[in-house]
């Protein structure tokens, strides 16, 4: 009985941020486009050229499959075997969960729950995320730096109105990264500092009181995972630099669909690295934000950077194309893929039972 009622709960919690999402969207969206007919919407979308508008497609689902070649690497590291199919559902399902929650923190336990489903270690499956979590802030930041000094003229032209976004972006960021750090080198010191924060919030009532202990437990048990993953990466230095390069390959995939989109409506005049220097640090300015899927402010952001790349006439149908291939799109086939996921589990668990 207890466990169905926590599982309504987490349904109608995550039922609710969906709703936020598409609530927030739809508010942006009516603001965007509050003084343009529909039928003009429509025909602004439909003057892209459907080729480059696939391609865009295919390549938003290459950085959901480039998250399941790093799995699917780090698994056959620690020999475990594993089907790149079953890695491709952990990358959809945590896609999906991760743009349904605010700052993305829903992904990866659920994909540690579905790896557990699949007879994985909680451990390795614990080592796996470390490591991907590690490189995918570190990898944003160092490309948000690289471009912002050997391009900071771009910056200045297209992005100069969201610059204290942008330097919020970086500040948190960079806060999250030298918190593992903390936890990396000095575990011992991270663990004290965190247990005084947690009695510090429930002092002050910003988290419960009677969850003080629960609390304070999973703190412990965060900093002795990142122990061991600091360890590990300390004796396999080669396989995390060979999870940062993928990691890298993978962020390019996305922060080149834009430049597709660009192509698209035919355009030639801003280059594939401007273009991406932009989106590269849209991410910087919004993925830490406590927003589900940043629903809003990546609108926001996009038509402050690109409206003198792709013009006032067609910036507007560019950003729902953009956002429409990087986020919903992935976000429905998520989606889909969790709910087989979901009833493919409940299915064995019967068949257990009989």
């Amino acid at each position: 009985m207890c466990a169905g009622v926590t599982l309504i709960k987490k349904i109608l919690k995550y039922a609710l941020n969906i709703g936020l999402i598409l609530a927030i969207t739809l508010f942006t969206l009516h603001v965007i486009f509050k003084e343009q007919e529909l039928t003009e919407i429509i025909r602004d979308l439909k003057m892209a050229d459907p080729f480059w508008i696939a391609v865009g497609a295919v390549v938003a689902l290459l950085f959901v499959a480039g998250e399941s070649v790093i799995i699917h690497y780090m698994l056959r590291v620690l020999d475990q075997k594993t089907s790149f199919l079953k890695c491709l559902k952990y990358s959809f399902v945590g896609f999906f969960f991760s743009y349904i929650t605010p700052s993305s923190t829903g992904g990866q336990p659920m994909q540690m729950y579905h790896m557990k489903k699949d007879k994985i270690k909680i451990g390795y499956s614990t080592l796996i995320m470390l490591l991907i979590t590690i490189a995918y802030k570190s990898v944003l930041i160092l490309l948000g730096f690289g471009f912002l000094i050997f391009n900071p003229d771009v910056v200045t032209k297209y992005a100069g109105d969201m610059k204290w976004l942008i330097v919020l972006g970086f500040v948190l960021n960079l806060s999250f990264i030298a918190a593992l750090l903390l936890v990396f080198l000095k575990p011992i010191w991270a663990r004290a500092l965190g247990i005084k924060v947690v009695a510090l919030l429930t002092k002050i009532r910003i988290l419960k009181r009677k969850n003080k202990d629960k609390y304070t437990e999973k703190l412990i048990g965060i900093c002795d995972t990142y122990a061991m993953g600091a360890d590990y990466i300390k004796k396999n230095i080669s396989v995390v630099f060979n999870v940062f390069v993928l990691t890298a390959i993978q962020r390019l995939l996305l922060f080149s669909v834009t430049w597709i989109v660009y192509k698209a409506y035919g355009m030639n005049e801003t280059s594939y690295i401007d273009i991406i220097t932009l989106q590269i640090l849209i991410g910087v300015a919004v993925e830490m934000l406590p927003l589900p899927g940043a629903a809003g402010i990546s609108e926001g952001c996009f038509l402050l950077s690109f409206t003198e790349i792709f013009g006032m006439e067609l910036v507007k149908p560019a950003m729902l194309i953009s956002r429409g291939l990087t986020f919903y799109l992935v976000l429905f086939i998520g989606a889909f893929v969790t709910l087989a996921a979901h009833i493919i589990n409940i299915k064995k668990e019967k068949r257990h039972k009989e």
